[in-house]
């Protein structure tokens, strides 16, 4: 079996199905896997320090946003405005328009922590804390205060994950993808990010609102994750000061606790007209509005 035909973000190859009573070949599209190493450049007594960061496993796209929301989620960076500039370079192989290595570099203002930035191995597609060279790294701390709402109707959480799967240009074509979605208090999709990696598509997300200086969408929405809703993605929506985290598979325990802690509303379940409130109940009402 070949592959047909390379693209971007999908490869379409050749495969065998079996349909329930013989093989037969079949042209399917999947999603592209690329890894994307990011790079570091900032300054100490005024002289620039280069560091490789994090090896990721990614959907090509959007690697921009990818690093914003990144180091945003890391505590490098508490804007957009704090880095200076990006540089896409490396190796693309046979994919001409990809470049796997992005090296982010800050102002000569901000100031880093080397210890916080510690990672010893590659960052799988799952995994948003692989790597981290000590337990004091897995908190970032610095969580914003949240706002007391939005106040959501059982039935408007139930409407949001039809809408976001409705809205999964790449999931509908390969079926292998995680997306986060942003909704605002009316349940109106302002924004939807899809990666082979949960963290990857939540770091897009945000990273897509801080380029576009638009922060104050976060600290307002409904946040959507098509998966579990794990402890590292309830750290990067609180320090993003989302309020809301909604999820269509289950929080772990620590999710729980840090949700509690920061005052979040944290949902999980969300499917087939039922979902669980593990915290933050106070933001949804018993009956429709």
């Amino acid at each position: 079996m070949n592959t047909l035909q390379r693209g971007t973000r999908i490869d379409r190859i050749e495969a065998l199905r079996f349909d329930g009573a013989a093989m037969h070949p079949v042209e399917e599209a999947i999603i592209v896997e690329e890894p994307l190493e990011l790079r570091l450049v900032y300054f100490d007594e005024g002289h620039p320090k280069h560091t490789r960061v994090t090896v990721t496993m990614r959907t090509p796209g959007h690697d921009v946003e990818l690093a914003i929301g990144f180091f945003f989620g890391e505590g490098i960076i508490q804007q957009y405005r704090d880095i200076d500039r990006f540089e896409h370079t490396g190796p693309s192989g046979d994919r001409p328009n990809n470049r796997n290595i992005l090296t982010v570099t800050l102002k000569p203002y901000v100031s880093v922590d080397p210890f916080r930035l510690e990672r010893h191995f590659l960052t799988a597609a799952s995994c948003g804390l692989c790597g981290k060279a000590a337990l004091e790294t897995v908190r970032v701390g610095g969580y914003p205060s949240l706002p007391a709402g939005p106040l959501l109707a059982p039935q408007q959480l139930c409407e949001l994950p039809r809408m976001l799967r409705n809205a999964q240009a790449l999931f509908n074509k390969t079926g292998g993808l995680h997306a986060a979605a942003l909704f605002n208090a009316e349940g109106r999709l302002l924004a939807l990010h899809e990666d082979v990696g949960r963290h990857n598509a939540l770091d897009k997300l945000i990273g897509h609102f801080l380029l576009e200086e638009k922060a104050a969408f976060l600290r307002h929405g409904i946040l959507l994750l098509s998966g579990r809703a794990s402890f590292e993605l309830i750290q990067k929506a609180a320090r993003a000061g989302i309020p809301v985290v909604a999820a269509v598979g289950a929080p772990s325990s620590l999710a729980v606790d840090l949700a509690r802690e920061c005052g979040m509303t944290l949902i999980g379940f969300l499917r087939n007209g039922r979902f669980n409130v593990y915290s933050g109940q106070e933001r949804v009402t018993s009956s429709p509005h």
